[in-house]
């Protein structure tokens, strides 16, 4: 019974395989007959029967999350190590410096302090003067504030880009503050020009805010500048990009290691 069943299914296989060949063939004879074959044969060999599905994931945006940084996630830590801090920018710096140097003599940091007076983001952007001030005093925390001669500039961003651009260029990689102008009318757009060019969490808007105001209109006096600089201290560990270690300081006012003065251009 066993020899039986392979016999049967030797049978069988020859079976099969003649028909395998013969489907090969456009026709078979058999004596004075033809037969066509079955067309599988040609359905199979053709190449494209078969659809090739990639499962490889196609290659992400070339802006990947390596090129494009992540925003940043406020609060940031507070910095508590020591700076030298350059402090540069327009008259608005009179106010502001003696109590910014305060703060940095309470938490161990040095204060250099550059104000030229009547600058612009264009002065300022026209030449190397900061570069040479950061060679000088070698400083890893930038302060600025600028603007508050720009407040009735018209197309500023047109006009003020590239020199926005060189300043920034020298600052480079370093730390950056940036107090925007105290307003005493209405701009025609160098606050917007300013929160537009720099970083999140760099630029403090200083409009809005209400001020004692010299008898020029313009300039805040000195008690009213000091609480202006307490009010960026305030902002700064929940809203600042770079925040540092800026403790209240027990005395109004400090003294900054320099201070350098810069006539207005002829």
């Amino acid at each position: 019974m066993k020899r039986s069943y392979i016999s049967l299914w030797l049978l069988l296989l020859v079976a099969f395989g003649l028909v395998a060949a013969a489907s090969c063939l456009d026709e078979v004879k058999v004596g004075s007959h033809s037969f066509k074959t079955a067309s599988f044969y040609d359905e199979l060999s053709r190449r494209d029967v078969f659809t090739i599905v990639d499962t490889v994931p196609a290659p992400a945006d070339t802006q990947s999350a390596d090129t494009v940084p992540p925003a940043p996630k406020f609060p940031v830590p507070v910095d508590t190590t020591s700076k030298t801090i350059l402090f540069f920018g327009d008259s608005m710096l009179e106010g502001l410096s003696p109590r910014l140097a305060a703060y940095c003599e309470e938490n161990g940091h040095k204060l250099y302090t550059v104000i030229w007076y009547s600058s612009t983001t264009q002065v300022w952007g026209d030449c190397d003067t900061l570069s040479t001030f950061i060679r000088s005093y070698r400083p890893d925390y930038v302060v600025a504030c600028l603007g508050a001669n720009e407040l009735f500039v018209r197309d500023i961003a047109k006009k003020r880009e590239k020199p926005m651009q060189h300043i920034l260029d020298q600052i480079g990689d370093r730390p950056l503050l940036w107090i925007g102008p105290p307003n005493w009318k209405d701009d025609t757009g160098i606050n917007d020009f300013l929160a537009d060019k720099l970083d999140e969490g760099v630029f403090f808007l200083s409009n809005g805010m209400s001020f004692d105001r010299k008898k020029d209109g313009a300039h805040p006096t000195s008690a009213s500048a000091a609480l202006w600089m307490d009010s960026v201290v305030r902002w700064m560990p929940d809203h600042a990009l770079y925040p540092i270690r800026l403790d209240m300081p027990s005395k109004p006012k400090g003294r900054p290691a320099r201070v350098i003065l810069l006539q207005p251009l002829q």
